[in-house]
């Protein structure tokens, strides 16, 4: 099968292009955020190829899997008039929680004949989607083996432009961590934060450098209040890290309570992680419960099954 797809979020897509198909991905000349191609800083197989907009016309494509509303008319323009949905099987991916009056949000794909998968049960329980059909298709993650070793006795925190995202991803408990047991930051813009005490920020890693640093601190935190899964927490407990997270969207389902802590008080939060630090033999152990849990629910096998089927079933459906 012959998939276009734009390059959006890279952790999620360099699990989707491990499949069995062959991947479009749209590149031009700038690389910008409709035509980013394949990631210098991500390790992805040869199906995955840089296609330009202007050779589109003359691709065969089996189904379109969009990701952002624009992408319909983006894909109708580049296909040369054929419509997704309509003249070209097309599913939509929503990776993210509704932002405007929830719970009474409504996709920009509602009502529509192109059906939307969501990444979480969490994300489809909240948008308002009308009748269009959807499906739940969880994250799934190439495994990166086991890593921890937990030697540098800081907690590590991966977000991406805090200061623009603020308090939906937790920005304004960063300080608090930071000056209570020291916390490194990894992420794109990261560098934009205040020079807190106790903070350091590493700036846009490549995925193998992060995975190789993220398991040298001693606790991972997840501070999100208000986005999907993040894939970095599940790449964390794949790395055998222990967790300590906000008990918000779907985390409580994704991090036992084995794993780490899970919690809804922010004045929890410093203490569980000083805990772990204080006991590497509890900490180890909460890493190891979190990496079974997280093979177990997010293997990569299922995750290209679930798609597998998804695409398939839209591609028969719209055959003549």
């Amino acid at each position: 099968m012959r998939i276009l797809i734009w390059h959006v979020h890279g952790a999620w897509t360099t699990a989707f292009v491990h499949g069995r198909h062959d991947y479009l991905l749209p590149t031009t000349p700038d690389r910008g955020p409709d035509g980013r191609g394949r990631p210098p800083t991500c390790e992805w197989p040869a199906a995955a190829r840089e296609v330009s907009p202007e050779s589109l016309a003359d691709e065969e494509v089996d189904v379109v899997l969009l990701q952002r509303p624009h992408e319909v008319e983006l894909a109708e323009q580049w296909l040369g008039g054929r419509r997704p949905g309509r003249d070209v099987p097309a599913v939509y991916l929503e990776h993210d929680t509704p932002a405007g009056n929830v719970p009474d949000t409504r996709h920009p794909m509602a009502g529509g004949d192109v059906p939307i998968v969501h990444v979480t049960g969490f994300n489809d329980l909240l948008w308002d989607c009308g009748g269009t059909p959807t499906t739940v298709i969880e994250h799934g993650i190439v495994d990166p083996g086991r890593r921890y070793t937990g030697d540098i006795e800081r907690a590590a925190v991966v977000v991406n432009d805090p200061v623009r995202r603020g308090r939906s991803v937790g920005a304004d408990l960063i300080p608090e961590l930071a000056e209570g047991v020291g916390a490194d930051v990894f992420g794109a813009r990261v560098e934009h934060l205040p020079a807190y005490r106790g903070l350091r920020t590493y700036e846009s890693l490549s995925q193998r450098d992060l995975h190789d640093h993220l398991p040298r601190r001693r606790v991972y935190v997840d501070l999100n209040r208000w986005t999907s899964l993040g894939i970095s927490l599940i790449e964390a407990m794949y790395l055998g890290m222990p967790i300590v997270a906000l008990a918000t969207t779907e985390t409580p389902l994704a991090v036992p309570s084995e794993a780490g802590f899970v919690t809804t008080r922010r004045d929890q939060i410093v203490p569980a992680v000083r805990y772990l630090m204080k006991d590497p033999d509890v900490a180890e152990q909460a890493g190891r419960i979190g990496r079974r849990h997280a093979k177990r629910r997010y293997g990569l096998d299922r995750f290209l099954a679930d798609w597998h089927d998804v695409l398939h079933t839209v591609v028969a459906g719209a055959a003549p």
